[in-house]
């Protein structure tokens, strides 16, 4: 019998500054500081690409970055990459519309059709996954079932780590540590959303594991939700 809730296994893998920033501030690119990491690490960047099904990123992270999200400097195939836009509005000058890998938007019901079939004149898949807006847990068992992704790296911005994160749909973080400190109260951290109340709603994290790849620490982490709750079906 089919599981409806089974998903695929998610890592989120980011590059963050000492003190937890992605960016130089509001708007910047990551890739200013992506740009600072060891060649060892972006070579363990792209193996763990070529080591998912999937990759996925939000759409305004495509708007700031415009990344190709592919395999490029190590042997492997590019995985699918799969980009929530819930109004159909990314940018159709967008690299990862550009044919060096499958592409999947997910749309919500109220998406513009004129949009939807823009994005699909390009090359591009189009899923609905939502009404108003797309619905991460549905897209998590679209991907599973009709794209058999089993294993999901998410590459994203603090909006779509933190819907990620607060729907429990996460199994495991690894960063990479930049040994530098940016500040601005308003620069983009690791996850972004609404602020909590009580230390009772914070996300924990076990160690898991931490080593030097070239001169940058890497953390890795499961993901521990709630018993009973632990959002993991796949």
């Amino acid at each position: 019998m089919p599981d409806d809730n089974a998903r695929p296994h998610v890592l989120l893998m980011s590059e963050i500054t000492a003190d937890g920033k992605l960016t130089l501030k509001k708007g910047s690119s990551s890739k200013i500081l992506m740009k600072y990491m060891a060649p060892e690490t972006e070579v363990l960047l792209h193996q763990t690409r070529a080591a998912c099904d999937a990759i996925m990123v939000g759409s305004n992270t495509i708007r700031i970055d415009n990344s190709f999200l592919t395999v490029r400097i190590v042997p492997g195939e590019s995985p699918l990459r799969v980009i929530p836009s819930s109004q159909a509005d990314i940018p159709l000058d967008a690299n990862v519309l550009g044919p060096d890998a499958r592409t999947l938007v997910a749309v919500a019901t109220s998406a513009p059709e004129e949009k939807i079939a823009a994005i699909r004149a390009k090359g591009a898949m189009v899923v609905v996954a939502g009404d108003d807006h797309v619905d991460l847990s549905t897209l998590m068992h679209l991907l599973w079932r009709d794209f058999h992704v089993r294993r999901l790296m998410i590459e994203g911005g603090p909006t779509l780590n933190w819907h990620m994160l607060i729907h429990q749909l996460v199994d495991e973080i690894r960063l990479i540590h930049l040994p530098f400190i940016v500040g601005g109260a308003d620069t983009p951290s690791l996850v972004g959303g609404m602020h909590i109340d009580s230390e009772d709603q914070m996300i924990r994290l076990q160690l898991k594991n931490h080593y030097l790849c070239g001169t940058n620490l890497v953390t890795e982490y499961d993901v521990l939700y709630p018993r009973g709750d632990d959002g993991i079906s796949g």
